[in-house]
């Protein structure tokens, strides 16, 4: 299993002087081999090369493009990369430039300035994604491999990431729908163990999806997961009323889903 120290990282700087506070952070943390580069173009170039780095940090505004631009690049690039842990560094506060980068899958957002114990705990979720296929530390009962999971988000990167982190964790019965629409017709002709939903769909939202399984579906019981970006309180109040069995941020801690899953599943059986 890989060790933090053992990291290999690029990172994905303009500034020098930035660039100089990140290396000097993950120094601190035992973690020495950074490569650093200026722009998205040199990343992309990087991450295609042995032996590829094991995560990428970057900013948000590169001179050729935005992290957004690049990590969706990543994700799109159907290569070994399309799986590379993403970090992002930013300052940007504002959800419409930060959610389509949850959307895509990432270890975390780090704001700028951090501290090392904020870079640790990305680091940490980036090493948990990366040895997830070889941790043990599951409740061995439950045969992850024979559970049917939907998962539902209109997202195509987004549902990627969450199908990557279940394959991971031992999942291999795994369903795509790409909304709540596309879902209801598939939970009338397969029984699911579990459903996992995005909140903000076209058409049938995470709300209404969650309510049509608890009200209307012949598996009304199915443990039902909601991971998504919505922080409004009301709305996800509205879904825990719904009956939703666990919510979810994105970015998710991988340690943090493996955990929800084993409560969750474990209390329906």
């Amino acid at each position: 299993m890989l060790e933090l120290q053992h990291l290999r990282v690029c990172l994905v700087e303009p500034s020098n002087l930035q660039s100089h506070i990140i290396v000097q952070l993950l120094a601190e943390l035992g973690i020495t081999q950074v490569e650093t580069v200026g722009d998205a173009a040199s990343a992309l170039k990087r991450v295609a090369e042995a032996p590829a780095p094991d995560v990428l940090i970057s900013a948000l505004y590169l001179p050729d493009a935005t992290g957004t631009e690049l990590v969706y690049q990543l994700r799109e690039s159907e290569t070994d990369a399309t799986h590379l842990p993403f970090i992002l560094v930013s300052s940007e506060t504002k959800a419409r430039y930060l959610d389509p980068i949850r959307q895509a899958g990432c270890m975390a957002i780090l704001p700028k300035p951090f501290d090392v114990a904020q870079l640790r705990k990305a680091l940490d979720n980036t090493i948990d994604f990366i040895n997830a296929e070889d941790d043990d530390s599951g409740d061995n009962d439950i045969d992850l491999a024979d559970l049917a999971v939907l998962v539902v988000d209109d997202s195509l990167t987004a549902r990627r990431h969450i199908r990557t982190v279940l394959e991971r964790l031992g999942f291999q019965r795994i369903v795509e729908a790409t909304d709540g629409s596309a879902a209801i017709p598939l939970l009338e002709q397969t029984l699911f163990d579990l459903v996992i939903t995005d909140y903000n769909m076209p058409e049938v939202d995470g709300l209404q999806l969650v309510d049509f399984i608890r009200q209307h579906s012949m598996q009304s019981s199915v443990p039902v997961m909601m991971v998504s970006s919505e922080h409004d309180n009301g709305r996800l109040a509205a879904v825990m009323d719904a009956g939703v069995s666990a919510i979810c941020d994105k970015p998710f801690e991988t340690r943090t889903i493996r955990g929800m899953l084993n409560k969750i599943l474990r209390a329906s059986v």
